[in-house]
């Protein structure tokens, strides 16, 4: 099992300042050269964006690498139930290695991506650039959850590979051998496929 701080921010607010792009286009050069070109006129953009997150799982263990974790994600957080000793009974589980300040520095991380979503939207047009950004949180609370993972491991020519299995819900994501000669196989086949189409198309 591994422990997870879990951030939740009601709302935030966040003032921004950067530029709307709204494309437009050019007829330039002539003769066989002539053709339209794509530009963009900018202006300048500035405002607000309120986002709600929910329920932001942060990996508080540095025993697993956290890519894989996240694979096994979505979790049933609403079937989550107040921590009792007996759940553990017969059950390894890891405490948090990761306190509630770099925690919540992690969430920030997670949660970034949507508010320059959100802020994108809000500006509008063909492209956005953004500038500045002033965050504000508000009603910031955190929950410490511990979550089922099978962890496990095979061994194929000498070399260890590991898996996790999301116990909930039965996700797998792990490690996998690669074969490279059967990648450079399919590889080669690919060239081969495209090759014939190429030229069946040249000979129509």
């Amino acid at each position: 099992m591994w422990a997870a701080p879990t951030a939740l921010p009601d709302t935030r607010a966040t003032r921004y300042s950067g530029e709307r792009g709204d494309a437009y286009y050019v007829t330039v050069g002539s003769g066989n050269n002539r053709r339209r070109e794509r530009r963009i006129r900018w202006s300048p953009a500035a405002g607000h964006v309120r986002t709600f997150f929910d329920d932001v799982l942060v990996l508080a263990s540095d025993t697993l690498p956290r890519a894989m974790v996240q694979h096994l994600e979505p979790w049933d957080l609403k079937s989550a139930l107040p921590y009792r000793d007996e759940y553990l009974s017969g059950f390894r589980a890891e405490t948090y290695q990761i306190d509630l300040k770099g925690g919540w520095g992690l969430a920030q991380n997670i949660m970034a991506p949507r508010i320059d979503d959100a802020i994108r939207a809000d500006i509008g047009g063909d492209e956005q650039r953004i500038h500045q950004r002033h965050v504000t949180y508000s009603d910031v609370t955190f929950k410490h959850l511990l979550v089922p993972v099978w962890v496990s491991a095979y061994r194929f020519r000498g070399k260890a590979y590991r898996f996790l299995v999301n116990a909930r819900t039965g996700e797998v994501h792990g490690e996998r051998p690669w074969s490279v000669w059967k990648i450079s196989l399919a590889i080669a086949a690919g060239v081969v496929v495209i090759g014939f189409f190429l030229l069946l198309v040249a000979r129509s």
